[in-house]
């Protein structure tokens, strides 16, 4: 069986040279990373402008509205989901939230955290999330 491609985008939310990671809750029903730390984001949908699938992921996440910005790092993995193989190929992007303090955190994540370059490796973060962390931070 061929892989199912989806296209995503993922923020790098940053604040005070900090950034927001989430952590992945049981909940979460094509969860594969449960436990894990990452950023938020997710699948574009159809005919969806990749800024706006950018900006409506980390609400439905986070609850943050979010300036986008640039891209900083593109990455692909393969995840079993469901009994299918799926590729999935993302671009992060920076961005920034007005009203931080306001994080509201969805059915499919059950913490957050803001971490600094030091803070990297204190958390059991997705390979993919890691380089696009390094990524912004240019480690």
């Amino acid at each position: 069986m061929e892989p199912i491609l989806f296209v995503a985008q993922k923020a790098i939310i940053v604040n005070n040279n900090k950034v927001l990671i989430i952590r992945e809750a049981s909940t979460y029903k094509d969860g594969t990373n449960i436990g894990k730390w990452g950023v938020p984001g997710g699948r574009i949908k159809p005919e969806e402008h990749i800024v706006e699938a950018l900006k409506r992921e980390v609400l439905e996440e986070t609850g943050l509205d979010v300036e986008v910005g640039a891209p900083v790092h593109v990455d692909e993995w393969f995840p079993r989901v469901r009994g299918e193989v799926w590729h999935i190929v993302a671009t992060f992007r920076i961005c920034t939230a007005n009203k931080v303090s306001e994080i509201r955190l969805s059915d499919e994540h059950d913490a957050f955290q803001w971490i600094d370059a030091n803070e990297i490796e204190n958390y059991n973060l997705m390979v993919e999330d890691v380089r696009a962390i390094k990524a912004y931070f240019k480690l």
